[in-house]
């Protein structure tokens, strides 16, 4: 009989000085908190590790993450995670981010493979203080496409809500069933099997940035296509194409651009990327 998961992780952040810590944490399996660094000294850089290996029908995962005033933190995993498929059961995963005044947190975890026949549902609400600032990005393969899979059945479901004072910065919501013609249609997937979107959310960006990247991505081989547009609060970017280390490549790109707009400390890359 196969177990299934009731995962938590509740992580608060604080500014000690000029150091970014984690002051309190709670994880329930399969969810953990690897060590911290501080790649550029200030920022509290921490690692999430699903140490099942993948998420399957009626998997329930939460996280709960909160930073204090000033407090500047950065969320990765460690590794791919796998949706599996189901014949039952949804699996679901909820994370809930609070941005205190002034705070500054990105959620960038590695890709998601969603498997065919997987029934998958996230939701994230981020609620920002004054000044605060999130970016966050979603990397998803749909099907194994080394084994020439595609995602022919399931269902996967996204949504998205940034508010700051209780009104709504940016919300999106997604969906995908296995098998639909939006797999293929132009205004879907366009055949390709990954897709991208990362939001830059509570402080403009100036129109000299999105030109910027937007050079930066012509001089690579995205293998895709890359869009890229400004809100009053913000900035979207999606991706879709055929590489998931492009599609990491290109946001890099924006990420380092947007941090550079918030000061001159040096941006560095997760380092458990590069293992």
């Amino acid at each position: 009989m196969t177990t299934l998961w009731q995962g938590q992780l509740k992580l608060t952040y604080a500014k000690r000085g000029q150091v970014t810590r984690v002051i309190d944490s709670y994880s329930q399996s399969p969810l953990k908190l690897q060590r911290s660094f501080h790649p550029d000294g200030q920022t509290c850089q921490s690692l999430i590790l699903h140490t099942a290996g993948g998420i399957v029908g009626g998997d329930r995962l939460s996280q709960e993450i909160t930073l204090h005033p000033q407090a500047e933190a950065s969320l990765t995993t460690v590794s791919a995670s796998k949706v599996y498929r189901s014949s039952g059961p949804q699996s679901q995963q909820t994370l809930t981010i609070s941005l205190d005044h002034d705070a500054y947190l990105e959620y960038i975890p590695r890709e998601s493979i969603i498997f065919d026949g997987a029934r998958f549902q996230q939701q994230l609400r981020v609620d920002l203080g004054e000044n605060a600032v999130w970016l966050g990005w979603e990397l998803l393969r749909f099907g194994r496409t080394a084994r020439g899979e595609r995602f022919n059945s399931g269902d996967w479901r996204s949504q998205t809500h940034i508010y700051r004072n209780g009104v709504p910065l940016w919300i999106d919501r997604q969906q995908l069933a296995g098998g639909s013609p939006l797999l293929d249609a132009s205004n879907g997937l366009n055949g390709q099997p990954v897709v991208g979107t990362l939001a830059w959310i509570g402080q403009p960006v100036s129109p000299e940035i999105v030109d910027k990247a937007r050079h930066l991505w012509k001089m690579r081989d995205l293998e895709g296509e890359i869009a890229l547009s400004c809100c009053q609060s913000g900035v979207i970017c999606r991706y879709r194409g055929r590489s998931t280390q492009k599609a990491s490549a290109a946001f890099l790109d924006l990420r380092q651009l947007l941090r550079h707009s918030k000061g001159d400390r040096p941006v560095t890359v997760p380092r458990v990327w590069s293992c």
